[in-house]
């Protein structure tokens, strides 16, 4: 396709006009936006806010944001943060690899005295993929990049009514979207498309009597606009099992920091018999006692799902390798993963009695 090119629905301008337009009327007023036309938002604020936003909704990122700009507001104070902080303050926003990426990014930023100001630049940094750099180039710096996300695939597959299956469509998804992508204003177009897809063309409903598009729009013209983008059937998940050993002595639970490297990697956690994505538990408790099941957790990863037993002892005792006592009435600052944290109720509703050694 032409990146110019006029097709028989509209022409690369119209469509971006009209849209514009609309978001100018309707954007969403987000804590790391620019209002539409103001000045650039500010290079941190956007960055922080798609790494954030990475397979996770904007109404569960909003407190997180506010929480990490109250507590590191510049790139600068983020890099200067112990990393093991920044992992307890991301506790529950999942994908944990996150965060380890934003602090060494964040790093790598300061040290360079900023963020590079354009998409080749900011690609190199650690962290960033070929969208978030995209994003950050357009939204911080103006620059006109293609910026694809999931509400934006939707939205330009049903503008084209693009019938090849996905992933194998992202690519002509990608050509169309820079297509109508404008020369001014890519910042406003970029999160008029994020907008428009969140909104209004979203997953479940096309409300296309309120679209800005739907004159333009090839899926509306067909009447079936929900058909796009095609997918292909979803393959089903495999089941692990797994048990996590909750160890109570003194007001104090036994914590563990995970692996850095692996499933919830650097997060401390409740021990557990060694699950992960491929195989199902199959280690010894930390020690031998009469340990008995207080309940069960089913957890859903992005590859698998986990139903993990919550395993309590009749005895508290120090268990071999690394770990640490976590007071109690001060579990919520250890930053457990929502897995853990569900398991950690779990155990605290059980009312087994336990006994020190």
């Amino acid at each position: 396709m032409d990146a110019r090119a006029e097709t028989g629905l509209y022409t690369a301008q119209s469509a971006a006009t009209a849209l514009l337009r609309w978001y100018d009327a309707h954007a969403r007023v987000l804590p790391w936006r620019a209002g539409p036309g103001a000045n650039r938002a500010e290079p941190y604020r956007v960055w922080l806010s798609e790494v954030m936003l990475q397979q996770t909704t904007v109404a569960a990122v909003i407190p997180y944001f506010e929480r990490f700009t109250t507590r590191w507001p510049t790139v600068e104070a983020l890099a200067a943060a112990p990393e093991e902080e920044v992992m307890a303050a991301w506790a529950g926003l999942g994908y944990y690899s996150r965060a380890r990426r934003l602090v060494e990014c964040a790093r790598v930023v300061a040290a360079r005295g900023g963020f590079p100001q354009d998409e080749a630049g900011l690609r190199a940094l650690p962290g960033l993929g070929a969208y978030t750099a995209a994003a950050v180039a357009a939204i911080a710096f103006g620059q006109r990049a293609v910026v694809v996300d999931a509400n934006v695939e939707r939205v330009v597959a049903r503008l084209f009514a693009m019938g090849e299956p996905l992933p194998g469509a992202r690519g002509a998804i990608r050509d169309a979207a820079d297509a109508i992508t404008p020369d001014a204003r890519c910042g406003d177009f970029a999160q008029a498309m994020m907008d428009l897809g969140a909104t209004v063309c979203t997953a479940r409903e096309a409300r296309c009597l309120i679209c800005p598009l739907r004159d333009m729009c090839a899926a509306r013209a067909e009447g079936a606009p929900e058909r796009y983008p095609v997918k292909p059937p979803k393959a089903a998940k495999p089941q692990r099992k797994g048990r996590a050993f909750w160890i109570e002595r003194d007001g104090h639970v036994w914590l563990v920091r995970r692996a850095a490297k692996g499933m919830l990697g650097g997060m401390r956690a409740l021990p557990d018999d060694g699950w992960h994505a491929r195989a199902d538990g199959a280690g010894a408790p930390p020690y031998a006692a009469l340990w008995r099941e207080a309940g069960r957790v089913a957890h859903v990863f992005t590859h698998f799902a986990l139903d993990l037993g919550v395993m309590v002892a009749d005895t508290a005792k120090q268990p071999a390798g690394e770990g640490e006592w976590w007071p109690l009435d001060r579990l919520d600052e250890a930053g457990l993963p929502t897995l853990f944290a569900h398991a950690a109720r779990i155990a605290r509703n059980a009312g087994f009695t336990r006994k020190d050694p």
